[in-house]
């Protein structure tokens, strides 16, 4: 019996470190990464910075733009091909006056692409403590307004900054980080990204509010030429390792008249944070309103990079609105930090990690490894009872 037993404890053993393995070993392509300020350009334009990063695959390139021309807007554009390029002609591109200053070459090897605008920025009085904006909404902040700081780049991230002429201080911010491999971000809320998807941080910084118990909600547009993003589905998980307490993740999707195959995303989960380096307590509630469809001209307006790459755009706009009722206000930290992901195809899919799947094989397997254990032993026992009381007949 003592052999069985450690025969079976080696067995699970194996197995558990098998499903480890395979776990950890999960590892897609990677992409080679090069980022550059002002694509096909010699000179620095004055009219707002273009970054360009080029992440090329085994057979395709994603490409990347990220640019500060009026409300600030990137652009994912997905090719079939490992030596596209983008290809700017910067006097027209600065003039703002037509498409197509701003195209991908061989034009043949476009896929997919789409774009993110930030517009608008929100702020409200909620005296009653509703987490309800209605007629209490300020004079919005037209983010194609504010003055925007020289992109700094960090490979393999970059960070942009700007200002509303009414600050006396503060500043937003978008910081925009491109992967190599899968993997998640290093600060909450912790989102897998994949190869395919980029992320962008979004933070309020000291901006002064305009009431005691004011709250915000940013305006975001999804521009594509027939397919943006247009449906947001919210899925419930059943872990919360990575991001604790928060079950949920929206998804910001494009798709072919309803098809389930996803062309491209936005993701986020529903949850802003307080502060630059955050505590569990730190975390507040988002929401989000439903997607409507917007002129395409008043985006294009709005939006250099737009207006540059985009002949027919068509739009979709929603808000994200932070804090719930009960909630502390803006004014107790001035600070407030959102994290979102965009990506072609698929968004990625949480998983429970090679930790906790270990776990569960331990807790789930032990209690097993006992039971069989001990039906063996009584099934041995009930055996040898059984043989010595028999009838042994008399010679």
């Amino acid at each position: 019996m003592a052999a069985g037993s450690a025969w079976s404890g080696g067995l699970y053993v194996v197995l558990v470190l098998w499903i480890v393995t395979v776990t950890c070993s999960a590892e897609p392509g990677r992409r080679q990464i090069s980022m550059q300020l002002y694509p096909s350009s010699h000179s620095t334009p004055q009219a707002g910075d273009l970054l360009h990063v080029r992440a090329v695959g085994d057979n395709d390139t994603l490409h990347f733009l990220f640019c500060s021309q009026g409300a600030p807007t990137l652009l994912l554009i997905h090719t079939n091909s490992t030596s596209s390029e983008v290809q700017v002609n910067w006097p027209e591109f600065v003039a703002r006056n037509t498409s197509g200053s701003l195209k991908v070459e061989p034009e043949s090897s476009l896929m997919y692409s789409s774009a993110v605008v930030f517009s608008r920025l929100l702020e409200y009085d909620d005296v009653n403590d509703t987490a309800e904006p209605t007629s209490d909404l300020f004079p919005p902040y037209d983010l194609q307004n504010f003055t925007w700081n020289p992109i700094n780049l960090s490979e393999p991230m970059a960070l942009l900054c700007g200002t509303d002429a009414s600050f006396t201080n503060g500043s937003l911010c978008l910081q925009l980080s491109i992967f190599d491999s899968e993997g998640r971000g290093e600060a909450w809320p912790h989102l897998l990204h994949s190869v395919n998807s980029s992320q962008l941080e979004v933070w309020l910084d000291g901006i002064p509010a305009r009431a005691t118990q004011s709250r915000f909600l940013l305006e975001m547009h999804a521009v594509g030429e027939a397919y943006p993003l247009s449906t947001v589905d919210v899925y419930q998980s059943i872990d919360d390792e990575y991001t604790p307490s928060i079950f949920k993740v929206s998804q910001w999707v494009s798709s072919v008249n309803g098809s389930p195959d996803v062309l491209g995303y936005a993701l986020w989960k529903p949850v802003a944070y307080r502060q630059a380096r955050p505590a569990l307590e730190d975390a507040t509630p988002c929401r989000h309103s439903v997607p409507r469809a917007q002129s395409g001209s008043m985006v294009t307006a709005s939006s250099g990079l737009i207006r540059g790459f985009f002949s027919d755009p068509k739009s979709m706009a929603l808000n994200v609105s932070f804090g719930l009722a009960g909630e502390p206000f803006y004014n107790v930290t001035r600070f407030l930090s959102w994290t979102l992901l965009v990506g072609v195809g698929s968004p990625p899919v949480d998983s429970f990690s090679p930790l906790v799947v270990a776990i569960m094989a331990v807790g789930l397997g032990i209690p097993m490894i006992i039971l069989l254990v001990g039906g063996i032993w009584l099934c041995i026992r009930k055996s040898k009872g059984a043989s010595s009381a028999s009838y042994e007949p008399i010679n």
